[in-house]
């Protein structure tokens, strides 16, 4: 399973959304959590159609997109969703 994270530089929901992850991360066995930096990988960003930051993208191991929260999810939001990627 992949929790996608897209932030900003000087973001402060991000570093609130930075936390919920790392605590997911931790929780879920064999989740991998991927930071993209929307200024640096541009392409990426605007290929999945993210407008805010932070915007969490939770994906199944076949990568179907199960989840997608912009702004700060709760840890039960995404472990609600990691559930629903396995």
């Amino acid at each position: 399973m992949l929790l996608e994270f897209y932030t900003s530089a000087f973001c402060e929901p991000c570093m609130q959304a930075r936390v919920v992850m790392t605590e997911a991360a931790r929780l879920i066995p064999g989740a991998v959590v991927t930071e993209i930096d929307v200024a640096r990988d541009n392409d990426r960003a605007a290929a999945e159609g993210i407008r805010t930051t932070p915007t969490v993208i939770v994906r199944g191991d076949t990568g179907d997109e199960v989840f997608r929260a912009t702004g700060v999810p709760t840890l039960q939001q995404v472990l609600v969703a990691a559930a629903k990627a396995v």
